[in-house]
């Protein structure tokens, strides 16, 4: 199970979609652990069993246990934060904005990676997730953690890249059932 599983699963009509999956996880100025934990959070977040189960095969090999956890445990935190945080953005109330969430996220302070890698993680995610909040704050203490618009943006490609094969996928199989 593996990327290259999936870049030929693909249909000849998504060749733009093989092409950028397969650019995203060879081309990257990412660490490995950045890239392999990003593409396994993005692909958690797609809901696809496929996908997941083809990534997660091969991010295994590329992660620490830790890591692996860690870029699950991003996933998890964003599926709930990114529902919090773009329903009290998108309500369109600036006093929602001031009132605490009360909802517990402490992994986030305490990831067990480089806190920069779970970031980039969980900002991939909220780009699949569509939140925009959660977008501006993670690329906030990444760039202030140092890290160049370049490498943000590396992990934005590999999310649109992991949906993109998920959505790919997932309806070519829906098309078979009808």
């Amino acid at each position: 199970m593996s990327v290259d599983a999936l870049k030929n699963a693909l249909p000849a009509y998504a060749k733009d979609i093989k092409l950028n999956l397969g650019s995203v996880v060879t081309t990257s100025s990412l660490t490995d652990q950045q890239l392999w934990g990003a593409v396994l959070a993005c692909a958690l977040a797609t809901k696809s069993a496929r996908v997941i189960a083809e990534v997660s095969a091969e991010a295994a090999g590329n992660l620490s246990d830790e890591a692996f956890q860690a870029a699950k445990g991003a996933n998890a935190i964003m599926a709930m934060n990114n529902v919090y945080y773009r329903s009290v953005h998108l309500i369109g109330d600036e006093t929602y904005s001031t009132m605490p969430a009360k909802l517990r996220m402490t992994i986030i302070g305490n990831p067990g990676v480089d806190k920069v890698d779970f970031e980039l993680w969980c900002l991939a995610v909220s780009a699949i997730n569509g939140c925009g909040r959660c977008l501006e704050s993670h690329e906030q203490v990444l760039r202030q953690s140092g890290m160049p618009r370049e490498q943000i943006q590396e992990a934005l490609r590999i999310a649109a890249a992991i949906n993109a094969v998920a959505a790919t996928l997932e309806a070519e199989a829906a098309l078979l059932t009808v």
